[in-house]
């Protein structure tokens, strides 16, 4: 079964730092809130992900390569990429990503970043 959503409202409704909105065999569809001042936190992944901002001002780092990104972004980031989303304006940056293949647990929620790095078991198990 497939998954529908007006995805643009669902991303600026949402307040949570990280929900799994929905988890297919080889992608995952996550909406993320990041407060005022926060980051996602520099990470390297070995899969692939797409992230498109639908409200704030912040800055994407790939590989050191700094970015301005706003309301319409895509930032693509290959596997192996050390990357970073920093919040540079004065309002919570929203978005959506999709990993692929899936990167958390179905499901997931996180209320805040203190949570998502406190939850060590939150990664997809194929």
């Amino acid at each position: 079964m497939g998954y529908t959503v007006n995805l643009e409202a669902k991303t600026l409704a949402n307040e949570y730092f990280r929900e799994v909105l929905f988890t297919a065999k080889h992608c995952q569809l996550v909406v993320m809130s990041i407060a005022v001042g926060e980051d996602i936190g520099e990470e390297i992944h070995q899969l692939d992900q797409f992230i498109r901002v639908e409200a704030g001002e912040g800055k994407a780092v790939l590989d050191g390569e700094e970015t301005a990104i706003s309301d319409g972004w895509a930032v693509v980031v290959p596997a192996g990429a050390k990357h970073n989303i920093i919040n540079t304006g004065a309002t919570p940056l929203k978005l959506y990503t999709i990993y692929t293949p899936p990167e958390h647990k179905d499901g997931t929620i996180h209320i805040t970043k203190a949570e998502a790095l406190a939850d060590e078991h939150d990664h997809f198990e194929a």
